[in-house]
C-alpha cells in the first residue's frame, strides 16, 4: 500500500510538472506568433489551433503517466474519475462545447452571434469559454455598447444560438415610415420604393452570389430578393413599411442613409407629411 501512495503522490507531481511546462511552452509560442502574424484572424486561429494541440498532448501524457501503475489503479482512477466528474460537471460540459465549437464551428470569431439573451461579435474562443463584444441592449441599431460579455462553452448546448455571419451573411432588416391620412400615400410608397431600390442596386449581385454559394450548403431558398414597401393603417396615418437587404454590421449606416433620403424626397413635396401621434379637440 504505501508504494502505491508513494506512486500516487510522485505522479501528482509529474502531472502538475507536467502542466506548467506544457502552458509555459504554449505561452511563449503564442508571444512569438503574436509578433510575427500581423493579420488579426489569422492570429486567433493560430491559437485556437496551438490550444487545442496543447490539450490533447496533455491529456495523452497524462493518461500515460497514470495508467503504468498498474490494474489496481484503474479501479482507484475509476472511482476518483466519477466524483470529479460530479464535481466538474460544468468545466467537462465547457470543455465538450470548446471540441464542439472547435469541429463543428458554429461559430468563427469575427461573427455575430446572439446566444442566451447576448448579441455581439465574437473576438475570441478557448475552452472554457468565448468571448464577444456585446451589440444592442441599451444602444439602437445593434452597434457596439463596448463591453465584452463572456459566454461559457456548454452554452453551446443549452441555448439556441443565431449566428447572422454563417452562410447567407446578410439579414432582412425593415423601417417603418408613418404619413398622415390626408397625404398622398401612394406618391409616397413610389419614393420609399424608389430609394430603397436604388440602394439595394449595389448588392443585388453579391447578394445573389452568396445566395447560390449557401444554397449548395443548406436548403435556404428566396422567392423575391427584391425590396418592398407594404402598406398598412394605424391610428396615427398609413403606415409604409419599407424591408430590404442588408449587411449585419452595417444596419446602422444603412438606416441612417435611407432616412437621409426620405427626409430629403419628403420635404419637396407639398402632399406629403410625416404623421405622428396627436389629439383633436372637438368644441361642440
Amino acid at each position: 500500500m504505501p508504494n502505491i501512495q508513494e506512486a500516487h503522490v510522485i505522479n501528482i507531481l509529474w502531472s502538475t510538472g507536467l502542466a506548467l511546462v506544457i502552458y509555459a511552452v504554449k505561452s511563449i509560442l503564442l508571444r512569438f506568433i503574436h509578433k510575427k502574424i500581423a493579420n488579426q484572424l489569422l492570429y486567433f486561429k493560430a491559437k485556437r489551433l496551438i490550444n487545442f494541440i496543447a490539450f490533447m498532448l496533455y491529456m495523452v501524457l497524462f493518461a500515460l503517466i497514470w495508467f503504468e501503475a498498474g490494474g489496481a489503479l484503474v479501479t482507484y482512477l475509476g472511482l476518483f474519475s466519477a466524483g470529479l466528474a460530479l464535481a466538474l460537471k460544468d468545466i467537462l460540459l465547457n470543455i465538450a462545447g470548446w471540441l464542439y465549437i472547435l469541429f463543428r464551428q458554429p461559430f468563427d470569431i469575427g461573427d455575430r452571434i446572439e446566444i442566451s439573451g447576448v448579441k455581439g461579435d465574437v473576438i475570441d474562443q478557448n475552452i472554457f469559454k468565448f468571448r464577444v463584444v456585446e451589440v444592442g441592449n441599451w444602444v439602437h441599431a445593434e452597434q457596439s455598447t463596448g463591453r465584452i460579455v463572456h459566454i461559457p462553452n456548454y452554452k453551446i448546448f443549452m441555448d439556441p444560438l443565431a449566428n447572422y455571419s454563417l452562410g447567407f451573411e446578410y439579414i432582412w432588416d425593415e423601417i417603418r415610415v408613418m404619413v398622415t391620412f390626408e397625404s398622398n400615400w401612394r406618391k409616397a410608397k413610389g419614393i420609399l420604393q424608389e430609394i430603397i431600390g436604388k440602394y439595394s442596386e449595389d448588392l443585388e449581385e453579391d447578394v445573389q452570389r452568396r445566395l447560390h454559394e449557401t444554397s449548395r450548403k443548406y436548403m435556404i431558398y428566396y422567392n423575391n430578393l427584391t425590396p418592398i414597401v407594404y402598406t398598412d393603417v394605424k391610428d396615427s396615418g398609413v403606415q409604409l413599411t419599407m424591408r430590404y437587404i442588408c449587411e449585419p454590421k452595417m444596419r446602422r449606416f444603412t438606416t441612417e442613409k435611407i432616412w437621409e433620403a426620405v427626409l430629403d424626397a419628403f420635404g419637396a413635396e407639398i402632399d406629403i407629411d410625416i404623421a405622428y401621434p396627436t389629439m383633436r379637440r372637438v368644441q361642440l
